[in-house]
């Protein structure tokens, strides 16, 4: 209960400023606040230390829903992975045209069989699976060329579509495709370049896209050119071409039946597997060769 006399209850003086009679509450803390102590709002007038308060908060909240900017650039629709493997590739491809430089990289990179197949005579060397897409064949950049344009072209659709992990997914395991047929039918070759990896990403969306209710005629067009190409093209490793493609079918399968996200754990233990059994194949199916 109150005085008769403001003066004598303190209930009814600024708590900041005890000299200063008001009869205002803070909305929030209900303590007696000034006139110059109020700030006012829509549902009334707070205190100072509740305003710090309210803003403190809203600056949190903001600061939740603004990541870093590598954050807001990976969770954006832009193809930032496909940009990213075709400015790493064209670099590659840049420093292999240095000479002695250039030879050593691609010596380094390149994929031959014997690099998977312990006791084959080289260094075992599994990463050569999938480095081997960052090389291409040179002094002519058609190789690199077609390849990043059709990496450009593919990637541009079903980056957004799939999500960037699953695109680089796709791609890494895609090459490591195109090199393990390469080691099953021609244990004697060495190749180079990033068609395999591309190879998957053409037949990806051919699946992809036929689940989802999309066109797929000029996939499937661009694909029968590719395929012709493969096998009559001068130079060309037809077992990379249809190694990555067979994987990549494979992966868009799997992509195509665990959509839902109650699947996601099964999508990403499935990619696991086909991971682990590409690298299985070609360590040890090879290797009976050179007993």
């Amino acid at each position: 209960m109150t005085s008769a006399d403001p003066r004598t209850n303190p209930d009814n003086f600024c708590y900041r400023h005890p000299d200063r009679q008001s009869f205002v509450l803070c909305q929030r803390c209900l303590r007696t606040i000034c006139p110059e102590c109020q700030t006012p709002l829509p549902v009334g007038v707070i205190c100072p230390e509740c305003l710090a308060e309210q803003q403190k908060g809203a600056r949190s909240a903001e600061v939740r829903r603004m990541p870093g900017r590598f954050a807001r650039k990976m969770r954006s629709d832009r193809p930032i992975v496909t940009y990213a493997i075709m400015i790493v590739t064209v670099a590659v491809y840049l420093v292999q045209l240095i000479p002695v430089v250039g030879g050593a990289v691609t010596g380094a990179l390149a994929f031959a069989p014997p690099y998977v197949v312990p006791g084959a005579g080289a260094p075992f060397e599994p990463w050569r699976m999938v480095t081997v897409a960052l090389v291409h064949s040179t002094p002519l950049p058609f190789h690199v060329a077609l390849n990043m344009l059709a990496l450009w072209a593919l990637g541009r659709s079903l980056e957004p579509l799939l999500g960037k992990a699953r695109f680089l997914a796709l791609y890494v395991l895609s090459a490591i495709g195109g090199s393990v047929l390469v080691a099953l039918i021609a244990p004697g070759s060495a190749v180079v370049g990033a068609s395999g990896a591309v190879w998957g990403l053409l037949t990806a969306m051919l699946i992809i896209g036929r689940h989802v209710g999309a066109n797929m005629l000029p996939i499937a067009i661009l694909l029968g050119i590719n395929l012709v190409f493969s096998f009559v093209g001068a130079g060309v490793s037809w077992q990379s071409h249809i190694g990555g493609g067979l994987v990549g079918l494979l992966v868009g399968f799997v992509f195509a039946r665990t959509r839902a996200q109650n699947r996601q754990k099964l999508q990403a233990l499935l990619l696991v597997v086909i991971g682990l059994g590409l690298v299985a194949l070609a360590v040890t199916v090879p290797g009976l060769l050179y007993l």
